[in-house]
């Protein structure tokens, strides 16, 4: 029988990108439209690792389920860190992303462009977390805003062996180098080494 998880997003995108990672699996998949309306967690955490477990733990015990969550975010050196854990609220959580690019752009000017994709990601029950990764990938931050495809911050993070932004990739590409692909795959070989069984024998 399939262990039903929750999946503890509201976020369409990121929702799209998980499904396939996951397809396959002696799993069944819900989110949060799904189950009874709980409430957000504030996320106090000063990681990105910190933040999902926060999260995980949350909507396991507001839902009575297996949840899993992430948090993700843009990490540009020149600007120490930031947005970091902030990512989805850089500026205000009302700000469009062009506007944040324009800001990010503006505050680099010269400096280098290193930057990274991040992905903390937690599994619960109850009170328990049963399982945990943290990802990244390293790139740069584009001299310009470059494709249509992805969300977020894709078209401004450059990914350097490909020489084109994640929004130029389509899903299935993006997936092969994703920082949450990377993590979705971590936690698939998980389940796949005995996790989904110890959670249908909880």
């Amino acid at each position: 029988m399939a262990v039903k998880i929750l999946i503890a997003t509201t976020n369409p995108n990121k929702l799209r990108e998980i499904r396939p990672l996951l397809a396959g699996l002696a799993v069944e998949l819900v989110t949060l439209q799904d189950v009874d309306p709980i409430p957000e967690p504030e996320e106090t955490g000063q990681t990105f690792w910190e933040n999902a477990r926060l999260k995980a733990l949350a909507y396991a015990q507001g839902s009575g389920l297996v949840a899993i969550a992430e948090d993700s975010g843009l990490e540009v050196d020149a600007m120490n860190g930031e947005p970091g854990i902030y990512s989805a609220r850089f500026m205000g959580q009302a700000t469009s992303y062009p506007d944040r690019f324009t800001e990010i752009f503006r505050r680099i000017g010269d400096a280098p462009r290193t930057a990274r994709f991040v992905t903390g990601l937690a599994v619960a029950r109850g009170r328990e977390i049963l399982f945990e990764t943290e990802t990244a990938v390293e790139g740069e931050i584009a001299r310009a805003p470059a494709g249509a495809h992805g969300f977020g911050y894709d078209p401004i993070f450059l990914y350097p062996p490909l020489g084109v932004t994640t929004a130029q990739l389509p899903d299935d590409e993006k997936a092969v180098i994703s920082h949450r692909a990377r993590a979705f795959r971590h936690l698939r070989r998980w389940l796949e080494s005995g996790g989904a069984i110890s959670l249908a024998g909880a």
